[in-house]
């Protein structure tokens, strides 16, 4: 493996991958090369000379930039697969007995204790780095005191990679939410050049939003909320959005449910919109507006949500993008209909999962694409592998056929964080072990039973 990458002055050349940019600048290459100078891109093209610097093979991979996951809950990394067949909240129906709200947000959430706020952090962060995820924002709904929301953050900073910490609310006598946004500004985001950042979370659902508004909006962070039909949040949206309230720091994540007032109101401010498709469709916060977003001209980017429902690997999130948006003008078609929306493509769904999760994190004059000057998060995913080999598309290939097996190689800000498959610098086994510990305790705590084959 190639030593010290990502250190000023370190040059390492990507030689012969399929370069795939994501930049209409620069291009893709059928075969190309991309020059890391430290932590940042220096050059990509067909073919670079680049003098002393160290060669990293990548013939039979494509190059391309890691991918951006724009809302996980990574503090719930423990419960995973605890809700796969669960809805959103309780309807009165067997199948809703065990739901989100009741028992992840006012059960397990609240036995939570900082070790267990970091260990699921990072564990899950980790996991997605492993999945080529280089990107998240963190939608940490766990802040009870001080001491959880700083265990966040190292955990966001141990797991060396690029994360946005999304600073929503917690509960118990000791939550200094939101006010304790401006000391986490200070202390640990005081700087925008690193690899650390950080948004507002302000739920319209919870009293008192507006404070926190305020404050995201007085610390220049983005301000991100879920926007939710099923929790009655469209005539709240509505009245923001004749207040003249959004702007193009708004994260406006699922935005299911919501009136053509609203939507209007969210484009004409330059808001962004996060879609989360397979947790939509599962959890039944209502169908993913992947068509509404595009009909208003705008750029959704893709999210993962929560993994006590669904995997967070990126290519579930683009393949069920792709596939749901069209059926929907496929069905259309088949019934007759006239001037249909474009059909999406591979290519789309590729760069909702990288350049416009860039943009909605304001992150994109970072990452998002093989742009020279920008910092060298990058992902080589093995195309002669024997689930996609012999390659005939790029962006088919990654949207149709890769799973997190492909991810060969991650880098961050030019530091190999993933080498040939494995996770470099983590003790696996070691995490694994306190993942366990935490989950057993947060199930006892929450006194909900550990049952592997509930009906």
């Amino acid at each position: 493996m190639p030593a010290g990458t990502g250190e000023r002055g370190r040059r390492l050349l990507i030689r012969g991958g399929h370069v795939l940019s994501l930049d209409p600048d620069v291009g893709d290459f059928a075969v190309g090369d991309v020059l890391v100078n430290g932590s940042r891109i220096e050059a990509v093209a067909p073919m670079l000379d680049a003098g002393d610097a160290e060669i990293l093979d990548a013939a039979g991979m494509i190059v391309m930039p890691g991918f951006v996951d724009t809302h996980h809950h990574q503090f719930e990394t423990a419960l995973r697969g605890f809700l796969a067949d669960g809805i959103l909240i309780n309807d009165g129906h067997p199948h809703s007995a065990i739901n989100y709200y009741e028992h992840v947000l006012q059960k397990f959430s609240l036995v939570y204790r900082p070790s267990d706020v970091h260990i699921n952090e990072l564990y899950g962060s980790l996991a997605q780095l492993d999945a080529g995820v280089t990107t998240v924002m963190d939608v940490s709904q766990i802040h009870h005191s001080p001491e959880h929301s700083d265990a966040a953050v190292q955990a966001l900073r141990d797991a060396g990679r690029r994360a946005v910490l999304g600073y929503f609310e917690g509960w118990g006598d000791r939550t200094k939410y939101p006010d304790d946004a401006r000391r986490l500004r200070s202390e640990a985001f005081a700087s925008d050049d690193q690899l650390l950042t950080m948004a507002m979370g302000g739920e319209i659902y919870l009293p008192g939003y507006e404070r926190a508004w305020e404050i995201g909006r007085e610390l220049a962070l983005p301000i991100a909320l879920h926007v939710v039909g099923t929790f009655g949040m469209a005539p709240i949206f509505d009245e923001l959005a004749r207040a003249g309230r959004f702007g193009p720091d708004n994260i406006f994540i699922h935005m299911t449910g919501m009136s053509d007032l609203g939507w209007k109101a969210a484009a004409d401010a330059g808001a962004h919109v996060s879609l989360s498709v397979p947790i939509e469709m599962v959890m039944r916060h209502g169908m993913p507006p992947i068509q509404k977003a595009l009909d208003v001209g705008l750029q959704p980017s893709l999210s993962s949500d929560v993994e006590c429902t669904m995997t967070a690997d990126p290519f579930t999130q683009m393949r069920a993008a792709l596939t749901l948006q069209r059926a929907f003008v496929n069905e259309a078609a088949l019934g007759g209909g006239e001037n249909l929306p474009d059909l999406l493509t591979a290519r789309d769904v590729i760069r909702m999962a990288t350049l416009e999760g860039a943009r909605g994190l304001k992150l994109d004059h970072k990452v998002g694409s093989l742009t020279p000057g920008k910092e060298a998060d990058i992902v080589l995913l093995d195309a002669t592998a024997i689930n996609v080999a012999p390659l005939n598309h790029v962006p088919g290939a990654v949207v149709t056929l890769m799973e997190r097996s492909n991810v060969d190689t991650v880098m961050v800000a030019g530091r190999i964080r993933k080498w040939r498959g494995t996770l470099l610098d983590v003790d696996l086994d070691r995490l694994r072990g306190e993942l366990e510990a935490s989950r057993d305790y947060l199930f006892e705590a929450a006194g909900i039973d550990r049952d592997l084959f509930r009906a």
